[in-house]
């Protein structure tokens, strides 16, 4: 994620942060760890200055983000085959390729110096000659687009499979667009706690914020979320456009009963809270106990007191809770392929690995309806783009259990006459998510 400031940086700059990326890509690239929860604990426990820690982390992210781009143009400039590289000298041509391609604020002798700097002595040679190679080059490459799955996934940095995908569900012209959106870095949305104040009241103390276009209370912002005017206050929380239409589809209501089935991270419930006005109650469950507490911390941060959680498996019914819920949310398990902008590991996710999702998301959709009361509201929703998990699970459910129908809903400028919709970035600017409304008649 390319976060560079507008100066140029010295070499000396360069040089507190290129040890810490390289640790950190070798770590990541040898356990299969995420990258977020990999990156934020190993910068708490460094020391270098908040300059050095920006620059790590557009490395960081930058290197993960674009591997396969990477990686292509290191085959068409070496002598030898790529899997015959050492890992810590392909990091560092990694690295050294991403700020020669990406970072036009670090001059190429500082790039390649410190980049060879990280190579073993007996590589250092070979990797010199890559680099400086790659500078005398017309640029970039990318395959022929006669195939052009491999085409575009050399172009975006995604999985030749996935773009395969792309393109059998939308087509070529509009895969690449979807997929050019999700090579954008996005910036951080916000919903606005209106307990506490409005948006209004909100964005004449915030710096550097916008509204978005479709739902009433989000906000943009492009800097920390930490020094983000009002967070210790509890003045908003991190949501995206997306999943704030998804609560607003809910239209949860005072003294309404709610039931929030795959709830963690807790964004929905929090949502939903705050258009009862913190009066009704609001169930959250989760499968893994761990994560509850960040509801219950992030409830408590935002004055909210109507929440209840609750470790439960979303195909699990629970019979106290038969036909008592006025408001049903699914926001089930799926692929993230809609979230390739934010979490790139998926970009790599072979496809066929998520073949099992529909049949769970569809059984925990399934239970979660046995909880609905007759007048009452059920969404499901998801943060992927495909239709076996989306509308495949939507028309099998409506076949299935007829005491169901698709509901309308709008907010601003969208419009959902079917009661369902696809949320896609180049169109929306949103997470690629996936909202249906049912109503229990």
């Amino acid at each position: 994620m390319n976060n560079s400031k507008n100066k140029k940086i010295s070499i000396n700059e360069i040089t507190g942060a290129r040890k810490f990326v390289l640790d950190l890509l070798l770590k990541a690239q040898k356990n299969n760890s995420f990258s977020n929860i990999l990156l934020d604990k190993a910068l708490e426990n460094s020391y270098m200055s908040s300059h050095d820690k920006a620059l790590a982390c557009t490395l960081f992210y930058g290197v993960i983000e674009k591997r396969i781009t990477l990686d292509y143009q290191i085959a068409k400039l070496s002598s030898r085959p790529i899997d015959t590289i050492d890992a810590t000298t392909l990091c560092a041509l990694r690295m050294g390729l991403y700020q020669l391609i990406f970072l036009d604020k670090i001059p190429a002798h500082a790039a390649i110096y410190e980049s060879v700097e990280l190579c073993p002595k007996k590589s250092a040679g070979f990797a010199n000659a890559i680099l400086r190679a790659f500078t005398r080059s017309e640029g970039v490459a990318y395959p022929s687009e006669d195939d052009y799955a491999e085409h575009l996934s050399v172009r975006f940095s995604v999985g030749k499979a996935l773009c395969e995908k792309f393109i059998a569900a939308y087509g070529k012209e509009r895969a690449t667009s979807i997929l050019a959106a999700f090579d954008e870095t996005p910036p951080t949305t916000l919903r606005i706690n209106t307990l506490k104040t409005n948006t209004q009241k909100w964005m004449q103390s915030a710096k550097d914020a916008e509204l978005c276009a479709l739902a009433k209370n989000a906000v943009k912002i492009h800097g920390s979320v930490r020094s983000a005017y009002g967070f210790e206050d509890g003045f908003f929380f991190v949501q995206d456009e997306a999943s704030q239409l998804c609560v607003k589809a809910l239209e949860a209501r005072e003294d309404q009963i709610v039931m929030d089935i795959c709830a963690c991270p807790g964004s929905k419930s929090f949502g939903a809270a705050i258009n009862m006005n913190n009066k009704g109650e609001v169930y959250a469950f989760d499968l893994h106990a761990k994560k509850l507490s960040l509801i219950e911390s992030g409830a408590k941060r935002l004055g909210i007191d109507i929440i209840r959680i609750a470790e439960c498996d979303g195909r699990k019914f629970l019979p106290e809770f038969s036909e008592r819920a006025d408001r049903v949310l699914c926001d089930v398990p799926c692929s993230g392929f809609g979230v390739l902008a934010k979490k790139p590991e998926l970009r790599y996710k072979d496809p066929s690995e998520s073949a099992q999702l529909p049949t769970i998301q569809y059984d925990i959709l399934s239970n979660a309806s046995r909880y609905v009361k007759q007048g009452g509201m059920l969404v499901y929703s998801t943060c992927t783009v495909f239709p076996e998990e989306n509308e495949d699970n939507i028309n099998k459910f409506l076949a299935e259990h007829p005491e169901f129908v698709l509901s309308p809903f709008k907010s601003g400028n969208l419009i959902c006459e079917k009661g369902y919709v696809t949320l896609l970035p180049d169109e929306h600017h949103t997470d690629g998510f996936f909202i249906a409304r049912l109503k229990r008649v």
